[in-house]
């Protein structure tokens, strides 16, 4: 969706107070109301959301809304009134927080160096990949030059052909149009995430389009992309097919999902907010360069595509 916003404190009032009696409207009414809201109002042109389900529980109604390939719990009020678009698990929440000495921990323990290298094992379409995306971007473009930092793939993918397509496309960005990769990236994230997403970017980023053509063949040649995507006796599981350009780091670091962070060589558990990823590759430095003094966006971006919206600091992953 376009507008994810988290539940702010008015927001939770009202949700409150919601829990007091029940639905005034039925599910079937609900359905249709949430479904002509979130189309009308929240959805990108030419993209549309459906709402599978929508369930009276504690005087609102739980709506399961599939978007862009993924499904978000939401929320409205029982007289239709009310549109919550995310909800904070406060197990999660607080799970994250009480792991914040561990993470500092781990982060003790990195090896350093004069110039950390930072690599972050992300599926395209994952959500909890796009959210440590969103949380690294801004830390990427303050370091700059003094870190050597790269996105890579986890070795299977998730989210179909499209997941595929898109990461060989990243993948050969980030090699041959490096300078590009980054804007190209924010771009990405703030699309719907759909089968048109990343096109729309290319031309907008102004990406060689031939140069990517070639590096995408030769990318296939050597990996057997599409042969593996074809495959479908090859696939981990049965299910998800083996995505191989990356895949000796992978088990390298014992990369088990996306997101995974690995910093100098050493895989190492993090939040996905920029003020907390700043302070741990900072403390990765022998030296920490004056560009650690940035200051950062603090809430953790929200879990999948748009740039609006915050959401929980958790573990969260695919795979």
């Amino acid at each position: 969706m376009k507008k994810l916003l988290g539940l702010s404190f008015a927001m939770a009032a009202i949700f409150l107070a919601g829990c007091t009696s029940g639905p005034a409207i039925t599910e079937d009414q609900a359905k249709e109301i949430a479904a002509n809201f979130i189309n009308n109002t929240l959805m990108q042109p030419g993209t549309t959301a459906n709402v599978k389900s929508a369930v009276a529980e504690g005087g609102m109604f739980k709506l399961t809304v599939e978007a862009g390939g993924q499904e978000i719990v939401s929320y409205m009020s029982g007289d239709g009134a009310n549109f919550f678009p995310s909800v904070m698990n406060m197990e999660e929440v607080a799970a994250a927080k009480a792991a914040e000495p561990e993470i500092a921990a781990a982060a003790a323990e990195a090896l350093k160096a004069d110039k950390p290298v930072v690599e972050a094992y992300v599926m395209s379409h994952c959500p909890f990949g796009t959210q440590i995306e969103k949380g690294l971007i801004p830390v990427v473009k303050a370091l700059g030059e003094t870190i050597d930092f790269q996105i890579k793939f986890v070795n299977y993918a998730m989210h179909g052909a499209k997941e595929v397509n898109e990461q060989v496309n990243q993948y050969c960005i980030q090699k041959e149009q490096t300078e590009n990769f980054i804007p190209y990236l924010e771009c990405f994230l703030g699309t719907d995430g759909g089968d048109e997403a990343g096109a729309s970017c290319l031309s907008e980023i102004g990406i060689d389009e031939d140069a990517l053509a070639t590096c995408v063949a030769e990318a296939d040649a050597e990996f057997g992309i599409q042969a593996n995507l074809e495959d479908q006796a090859s696939w981990l599981n049965g299910r998800f097919p083996k995505f191989m350009i990356h895949d000796a780091e992978n088990k390298e670091y014992g990369v088990q999902g996306s997101p995974s962070l690995v910093i100098n060589g050493k895989k190492i558990q993090s939040g996905r907010d920029s003020v907390g990823l700043m302070n741990l590759i900072c403390s990765t430095f022998n030296e920490k360069p004056a560009e650690c003094d940035t200051e950062m966006p603090a809430a953790a971006p929200a879990a999948g595509f748009g740039w609006e919206g915050t959401g929980a600091n958790t573990d969260a992953s695919c795979g």
